[in-house]
């Protein structure tokens, strides 16, 4: 058998040497129009920024190391121009003679990627991308010597190549079409990377368009002028899906290719994997485009399995994420609320800024929270998180949940690893699943930060049960404050009718609201408390 793979890197390499280990008999030639058919292209950024010093850590495997311990055929610098499907057959051309010649293949696996978006601005052929060695290369030449730089994206390149220009001394400017960075994210989610991005030197200019690229600088949709002796575009990647199309591949609404769960394409004897195929969403089953390097990793690894005759299909894709911004880490699983709220599905929400481990031990950072679960079926819809250390383990355990169909209610039923310095007790996966539990038992009740003037407006009196000093030092307009230890001797003061309950986080505010309760009164917590809700409502744009 003969398997032609057009395409290098996380998903190609994957398929050619795992079906290697499988199938030793097989003929394997890998064709990559680039220089380097194997490298870390999610290390780039940090390359120029001179987190990850030397260029060849970047660069993971060779050709001639290809050859020597798996016996593939790798030719770089060869690029596929077209697919007969019929003949079974590929249109090579050699990029350094030009020379085209026909390589037949009995199975055909198309690991093309995605290519940069650059819109057509005048002047946008000054402006860089970042997607492979060549890019970084270009990218390292050009920050020698330049003080100004603006990113146009803050996607999750566009927000590690700011830090990492900035980690370079360089003035950098990032520009955001949307309301927000990290679009992924909910706003209350984004704020304090925003804040945390500021802190850092960063000017944030969001909800701005570039016009216009000139010599050393950028023109805004404002008709501000900003420095740029250097632009880095960063708004998303397209896949290149330009020659399964022409040869006659289903290719779908995203422009993504079409697969099936076994990631067979429209055509026989030829699977597509990677960036450039339109994947099934773990949420609703639909096509989604989903580049993320693990995802392609591991569809590497299933096409040679089907190759090879073994019974596998492809998961759904939760497009599970993480990044780092300075002192923040940022991840997130499944979907978000907007997007949820955009197809009109039924859910809940929880909120809870837990300490990453025990608080008496030392160095205990809080991190934010949130997680979204389907209103009748208690199934986990998405995460996020935003802290310090222990949030990647947290989504990583959400993540995992979701995929394994545990509910919501039942992450309090998880047995994780604890240690003072690791987590606490009651791990804050755990204290999300006593928050669903009381949820959906409705031994409590929650609104929204974004609920709250309705409520008001409705005849609630919003009470702030934190301390004395918190209360003064910022509160939600209106508010009469009631420290929780009070409470009870002081309910009277608390003016007839429902009662919108807060604290800090939620915890207090959840004691509270219970005891209002069983004291008669109509009241309700503010999920995620005056922390949220003051994320929530900051102007992100400043």
């Amino acid at each position: 058998m003969k398997v032609v793979i057009v395409g290098g890197v996380a998903g190609g390499m994957s398929a050619a040497t795992r079906l290697r280990r499988l199938m030793e008999s097989a003929e394997i030639v890998v064709l990559e129009r680039g220089d380097h058919v194997s490298f870390a292209n999610c290390g780039l950024p940090y390359y120029v920024g001179g987190v990850i010093p030397k260029r060849e850590s970047l660069l993971l495997q060779t050709p001639e190391s290809l050859a020597a311990r798996f016996r593939l055929d790798v030719r770089v610098r060869h690029e596929v121009v077209a697919i007969d499907t019929q003949a079974r057959t590929v249109t090579v051309r050699e990029l350094d003679s030009g020379r085209e010649y026909v390589e037949p293949f009995d199975e055909l696996v198309l690991s093309t990627g995605a290519a940069a978006i650059v819109p057509p601005l005048p002047g946008a052929e000054r402006a860089l991308v970042l997607r492979d060695v060549a890019d970084v290369d270009r990218l390292v030449e050009a920050v020698a010597g330049v003080r100004s730089a603006v990113v146009v994206g803050a996607g999750f390149i566009g927000v590690e190549m700011a830090e990492n220009l900035v980690r370079r001394g360089i003035s950098t400017t990032l520009v955001e079409r949307g309301p927000q960075v990290l679009a992924p994210l909910d706003v209350e989610m984004a704020a304090p990377v925003a804040a945390e991005m500021r802190d850092h030197g960063i000017r944030l200019e969001l909800g701005a368009e570039l016009t216009r690229i000139d010599v050393d600088t950028v023109s805004l949709s404002d008709r501000r002028v900003v420095p740029a002796e250097l632009v880095v575009m960063a708004i998303g990647v397209r896949p290149e899906s330009g020659l399964a199309r022409a040869a006659g591949l289903a290719v779908g609404s995203g422009g993504g290719i079409m697969v099936d769960n076994q990631l067979r394409t429209s055509a026989p004897h030829i699977y597509a994997v990677g960036d450039v195929v339109e994947k099934r969403d773990a949420v609703t089953g639909q096509s989604a485009l989903v580049p993320l390097a693990n995802a392609a990793n591991r569809q590497g690894r299933l096409v040679a399995d089907v190759i090879a005759g073994l019974s596998v299909v492809d998961p759904p894709a939760q497009s599970t994420a993480i990044v780092g911004v300075f002192e923040l880490t940022v991840a997130m699983t499944g979907w978000s609320e907007k997007r949820l709220r955009a197809v009109g599905r039924p859910f809940r929400i929880l909120h809870s800024h837990p300490l990453a481990h025990a608080g008496y031990y030392p160095d205990a950072r809080s991190m934010s929270v949130k997680l979204l679960v389907d209103l009748e079926t208690d199934a986990i819809l998405g995460a996020q998180a935003v802290g310090g250390e222990g949030v990647d383990k947290r989504i990583d355990v959400l993540a995992t949940a979701m995929a394994g169909g545990i509910p919501a209610s039942r992450l309090m039923d998880l047995e994780l690893a604890y240690a003072p310095q690791f987590g606490s007790a009651k791990d804050p996966v755990n204290m999300l699943g006593y928050m669903a539990d009381n949820l959906r038992s409705g031994a409590i009740r929650t609104v929204q930060w974004h609920e709250v003037d309705e409520v008001i407006a409705a005849g609630a009196h919003p009470v702030d049960v934190r301390s004395r000093e918190e209360f003064v030092a910022g509160s939600i307009p209106g508010a009469l404050n009631v420290p929780l230890d009070e409470l009870r001797e002081r309910v009277a003061d608390i003016p007839a009718g429902p009662v919108l309950v807060f604290c800090q986080v939620g915890q207090r505010g959840n004691s509270a609201t219970r005891l209002l309760a069983q004291l008669g009164r109509d009241a309700v917590n503010l999920d995620g408390g005056y922390r949220t809700w003051r994320d929530a409502v900051a102007d992100q744009t400043r």
